[in-house]
């Protein structure tokens, strides 16, 4: 029994952090046979935790990419979100708008001087690196961060030199739901962080949509600054 939860969660985890999926693909990447996976496969969806869409393809059968239902949700870590999500509420009626602004302003200043604890290095160490190779560094150590604080981040380099960071998951999306300005300040978090001479774009939301948050980073020398 421990054994076949133990899968279910590792496709669950799989599907999570790379989309859809074919049953052999997650069979190649967990070393199970195909028929293994979609047994479990049958049964996430009997609990309406998983889905699938056929994939027509220009010869053969069409093929069933498997993805999570927004029922699974529950299943990934959701930082105390009615709690949360009543707080933001009580500040904005007793306090007004501006009250709630300045209680997110402060709380991504917190973020960024915890950030940048981690994000800093020797003086000596960043003279050694180009600022390319900087920018990657500061990147990967962000998605560490955001990784440990249960958002599921990756840093991905791409071909043209620039980044992605990659959220999977957010734990605050309750919240985010209630207060879409948590998203706003957020951007500006990744922007101070990373610096005026650095673009940070969000190119796919979770709030719009999409399955994951993700956001194209690449050096921008005539990028003016975002003041917090």
């Amino acid at each position: 029994m421990e054994e076949k939860q133990k899968a279910k969660h590792q496709i669950l985890y799989l599907l999570k952090m790379y989309g859809p999926q074919s049953a052999a693909e997650l069979a190649e990447q967990l070393q199970v046979s195909p028929m293994a996976i979609r047994q479990h496969l049958q049964n996430l969806k009997a609990d309406l935790q998983v889905t699938y869409e056929e994939d027509r393809r220009p010869l053969g059968r069409p093929v069933k990419l498997w993805q999570l239902t927004e029922r699974s949700a529950d299943l990934f870590p959701n930082a105390h979100a009615d709690l949360m999500v009543d707080m933001l509420q009580n500040v904005e009626k007793l306090f007004g708008a501006s009250a709630l602004e300045k209680v997110l302003a402060e709380r991504a200043k917190q973020q960024v001087e915890t950030y940048s604890q981690v994000l800093a290095e020797p003086e000596d160490d960043r003279e050694r690196g180009d600022r390319q190779s900087e920018l990657g560094r500061r990147v990967r150590h962000l998605a560490e961060i955001r990784d440990r604080e249960g958002y599921m981040a990756r840093a991905i380099a791409r071909e043209d030199g620039s980044f992605l960071l990659v959220e999977n998951h957010c734990p605050i999306q309750t919240a985010a739901h209630t207060c879409q300005l948590l998203c706003h300040w957020e951007m500006k978090v990744f922007q101070t962080l990373l610096g005026p001479e650095v673009s940070v774009e969000r190119v796919e939301h979770i709030m719009e949509g999409d399955r994951r948050c993700a956001y194209a980073i690449a050096l921008n020398p005539k990028r003016p600054s975002i003041e917090t």
